[in-house]
């Protein structure tokens, strides 16, 4: 059974990697790209779409505003990357947000910006494959029929990428971002080419679709307030830029010059294909509607366009308009933005695991987290990820537009936070600076995040305001509660780490060792596994030594007694009574009594226990004795030993191979659960 599963996983995982590897595990510029990026640069297939639906509620003669909203996302774009800059350079360790805020702005904050953004690397994955398979949906009928099991089933692909290695996903998700990246851009330089240059017109196929607007006669207020929500929703294109901060320990050195590079590549790329992308519809005149509503709010020659409409994607419409319908280059430009989009989960499948090392080394999330798998990724963190998003896939039926409604409420929390820590950084390392030129530098970046900090901030007000009705509550009762299980965690880790510390100047003898040492071996009948545990109770040489058996039946009772001495065992044996035929009390109550008697000695039960080779053979053996070593390991001053019987039938794992490798227990050298309770 056991080399079966490991067969298994070898198979689906691959084979298990030497720590001494780690460094073939980082990633050259060419390759962070993808990893980190993906999310950043695929939210341009959604998010100038979104600001078009929002502003279509009040009809497509909001669209006019279209490209001021455009233009204030590339600001706040803009500024967020150049604010990051100077993170991965000040704390290239990986932490990021976490780090910074923490280190900046205290511990309160640094657990607030954590849980905000482990919400949302939870929501990219849910986003980004749900957008997806709106797009394969839209071709493939089955795949829109069975959408949320189809969604679900790419994100356990996408795990099991991931728990093969950063580099080998990386590889693996590097050739669709590029392709993405190439179509984008080429059907924007053509469009371009052919709309200036060579002045033809350009027309979507939804050029000539009218929109019934949802709300008239707005007054100055509802439209600002129509436009900002446009706005906010339009920053969607802002998500995933601080995976590369919190990814830095992945890159080849020199690290935070190489993330530095690739965050102003992204950064680059994303405002060239968002603005290209939203300038490209205007003048094409792509109309989007609300999905949820397309077919009665679309208007095809004057008639309510029918339950059966479905609505084209921005990309989709421009690949129509630029190449035309049919043509090879619309169903390439198709098929890679519906991959990119499954692909950009694989941002948080990489930023996710990092930052819950990071927690769980600071006790504030299980240790579990902080350790690396055969592959050398963190595992736990890539299995918790692909859970919850599976579980919102499952709880929203992969909706697009109910899951955008939760989204980048954390990103923003964690953007305004750090930038607001990087501030107090920059003050802090000013006043011990003393190089005129070191000085104007440090001037320079504080004057950058204290911008960025301002920005984001006021977009963290507008995306509450506009957002929270619609569904970011659910986030905001999120937050409070991820705050409060991290923190009743690093409680529990500092309490056990308390009642486990030793006292400065206090020797071992004084906290150790006991006056004696009472010791007991259990008896259920005279055999061989008996013979041994007695003999090796004998050879620890405890103070006193006695045999125990419970007495359920006074017939046996009485024969055992009475076996025990023809045999001429040297040891006494002690009966337990046990009048309602129960074997854990009465042995719990004799230890209980041998304690109260001497509570500075300790008692050493010596437990016999087969060793089988079957999963079968387990349920028929050693059931009472878990029953009672799990009730003893609670009784303070009593130690525990199993003198283990190995069976013939357990003869068949001894030439069996180790299932894993060294190290499975997933606990680096010399950090064993007790060390690391001081941690």
């Amino acid at each position: 059974m056991s080399r079966a599963t490991d067969l298994v996983k070898r198979l689906l995982v691959g084979r298990a990697l030497r720590s001494t590897r780690l460094p073939e595990q980082q990633l050259p510029k060419r390759i962070a790209l993808p990893v980190f990026a993906s999310d950043a640069l695929s939210s341009v297939a959604y998010a100038p779409q979104e600001i078009l639906i929002i502003l279509s509620l009040a009809g497509v003669g909001f669209y006019h505003y279209a490209p001021w909203v455009a233009a204030g996302v590339v600001v706040v774009m803009l500024t967020v990357v150049a604010s990051y800059r100077q993170n991965v350079h000040a704390y290239p360790s990986g932490g990021g947000d976490y780090e910074v805020a923490t280190v900046n702005l205290g511990p309160r904050a640094g657990i607030t910006v954590a849980g905000a953004l482990m919400v949302d690397y939870v929501l990219t994955v849910a986003v980004s494959v749900a957008n997806g398979v709106d797009y394969v949906g839209a071709t493939i009928p089955f795949v829109a029929q069975h959408k949320t099991a189809v969604a679900i089933g790419t994100v356990l692909l996408l795990a099991l990428i991931n728990l093969r290695g950063v580099r080998e996903s990386g590889i693996a998700f590097a050739a669709p971002t590029y392709a993405f990246i190439v179509v984008v851009l080429g059907m924007i330089l053509w469009g371009g080419v052919r709309l200036l240059l060579l002045e033809e017109e350009l027309r979507a196929p939804t050029a000539d679709y009218e929109i019934v607007p949802e709300q008239t006669g707005l007054t100055a207020l509802a439209a600002a307030f129509l436009v900002l929500r446009a706005f906010s929703t339009g920053c969607a294109a802002l998500t995933g830029v601080e995976a590369i901060s919190n990814g830095v320990p992945a890159f080849r050195k020199p690290r935070s010059k190489n993330a530095a590079t690739t965050l102003l590549l992204m950064g680059v790329l994303s405002v060239v294909m968002f603005s290209g992308l939203v300038a490209l519809g205007m003048a094409t005149g792509v109309r989007m509607a609300d999905p949820m509503a397309a077919g009665r709010d679309v208007l095809i020659d004057g008639r309510p366009a029918g339950p059966g409409y479905h609505q084209q994607p921005i990309i989709s419409q421009l690949a129509d308009a630029v190449f035309g319908n049919g043509s090879l280059a619309f169903f390439v430009i198709s098929a890679v933005t519906a991959l990119i989009l499954f692909l950009a989960a694989n941002t948080a499948f990489n930023g996710f695991p990092v930052l819950g090392s990071i927690l769980a080394m600071n006790r504030y999330l299980p240790r579990q987290l902080h350790t690396r798998g055969d592959r050398l990724a963190f595992s736990n963190g890539i299995l918790i990820l692909a859970v919850a998003a599976c579980l919102l896939l499952w709880g929203f039926d992969a909706n697009v537009t109910r899951l955008l409604n939760l989204y980048i409420v954390g990103v923003f929390i964690a953007f305004t936070l750090s930038q607001t820590g990087m501030v107090r950084h920059w003050t802090r390392m000013l006043r011990t600076a003393s190089d005129m030129r070191e000085r104007a530098q440090m001037v320079r970046s504080r004057a950058i995040n204290a911008f960025g900090a301002a920005m984001t901030g006021i977009v963290l007000v507008v995306v509450l305001v506009t957002k929270f009705a619609a569904g970011a509550w659910i986030v905001c009762l999120a937050l409070p509660l991820l705050y409060l299980m991290m923190r009743g965690i690093r409680a529990h880790y500092d309490k056990v780490a308390a009642e486990l510390a030793v006292a400065e100047g206090a020797e071992a003898d004084e906290q150790v060792l006991p006056a004696r040492n009472h010791a007991i071996v259990l008896v259920s009948k005279i055999h061989k596994p008996t013979l041994r545990a007695l003999a090796y109770a004998k050879a620890t040489r405890p103070s006193t030594l006695e045999a125990v058996t419970v007495g359920v039946d006074g017939k046996e009772a009485r024969a055992l007694q009475e076996e025990w001495e023809r045999r001429g065992i040297s040891v006494p044996l002690k009966t337990l009574h046990s009048p309602y035929r129960e074997i854990t009390r009465p042995v719990l109550e004799y230890v209980k009594t041998l304690r109260r008697r001497s509570p500075r000695d300790v008692v050493t039960v010596y437990i016999p226990e087969y060793v089988v080779g079957h999963w079968w053979e387990h349920l028929l053996h050693n059931q009472s004795a878990l029953r009672l070593k799990g009730r003893l390991l609670f009784v303070p001053g009593v130690m525990v030993t199993s003198v283990p019987w190995q069976l013939r039938s357990s003869d068949r794992l001894k030439r069996r191979p180790e299932p894993f490798a060294a190290g499975h227990a997933r606990r680096p050298p010399g950090e064993h659960e007790g060390a690391r309770e001081h941690m």
